[in-house]
């Protein structure tokens, strides 16, 4: 265990619990152009009340940072609104999403967040901090967007886990749509989010330090990659719940796949590298 693993102290950081914090912004026109076309969809001219990407609320209200408050991960320094794990690597583990109804250009929109739980577990990689942030994303017409996100921290060690077992094979998808993932696609969508998070920019940082094979595809985009997929295969009509969890990194460099199946509660959808290894599964139900 490192030294940064034995400083966990679970009681301090469950003080965090019940802190929120509101954050406002307003649906622009430009940034559902920009949502659009990262997303691989038409981008079109959007005019006030058309509806935006299922997920622009990603996009919306980011926290702002002095250069001079960064750490050398690009990240804000520890603290603040989200407890001060003091593991290294913070990524999106997953997460759960009530669509009530679509968030439209030029809605004002003032986000309310709340930490709800703070654990510690122990994977295959070390020890594994777990922050659950529940939001609530109000429009002028009522509350758009109940969400629950998981956010796990994690120590340097092991950029993947190690696993004598035989992966089992790819699955197979009634339907499929196949992209390219390259450094601008990636820019893009943190330059939308305003994520400053070098595993998904900086190649150097990304393999010399974080020990990763290249750049860090964001949990968020294949969220929303997968989330607008299944809208589309029920007419744009998009799910009531939407839930999703991040099974390994996916990085830039290839193909992956976005792929959905039916069940009978809705679809089961994922997304997949080159080889066709799952790297995030969700589920959608109307």
């Amino acid at each position: 265990m490192t030294q940064a693993a034995e400083k966990l102290d679970l009681d301090h950081l469950r003080q965090w619990i019940g802190r929120d914090t509101e954050a406002t912004d307003i649906v622009t026109a430009q940034l559902v152009k920009g949502l659009r076309a990262t997303l691989f969809q038409d981008i079109g001219e959007p005019r006030a009340g058309d509806p935006a990407p299922w997920t622009v609320h990603w996009c919306l209200a980011q926290p702002v940072f002095p250069m001079s408050m960064l750490g050398p991960d690009g990240h804000p320094t520890r603290g603040g609104f989200l407890p001060p794990v003091p593991l290294p690597r913070r990524m999106w583990a997953g997460g759960e999403i009530a669509f009530i109804e679509p968030l439209r250009v030029g809605d004002e929109s003032k986000r309310s967040s709340r930490i709800s739980d703070v654990t510690i577990k122990t994977g295959s990689t070390g020890v594994l901090c777990f922050v659950s942030v529940e939001h609530i994303v109000p429009t002028p017409r009522g509350v758009a967007i109940r969400e629950r996100q998981d956010l796990v921290y994690r120590d340097m060690g092991g950029a993947a886990p190690a696993s004598a077992a035989k992966a089992p094979p790819p699955p197979v998808a009634k339907h499929r749509e196949v992209h390219v993932s390259d450094p601008v696609l990636l820019f893009r969508y943190s330059a939308l989010t305003f994520n400053g998070h070098r595993i998904h920019y900086d190649r150097d940082y990304v393999t010399k330090v974080e020990g990763y094979p290249g750049l860090v595809f964001h949990g968020p985009m294949q969220a929303a990659l997968l989330m607008e997929f299944a809208a589309h295969l029920h007419g744009g009509v998009g799910p009531k719940k939407f839930s999703y969890r991040g099974l390994q990194p996916l990085f830039e460099g290839g193909e992956f796949s976005v792929n959905a199946n039916e069940t009978a509660d809705g679809l089961d959808v994922w997304v997949a590298n080159a080889e066709g290894a799952p790297t995030m599964r969700g589920t959608a139900s109307w």
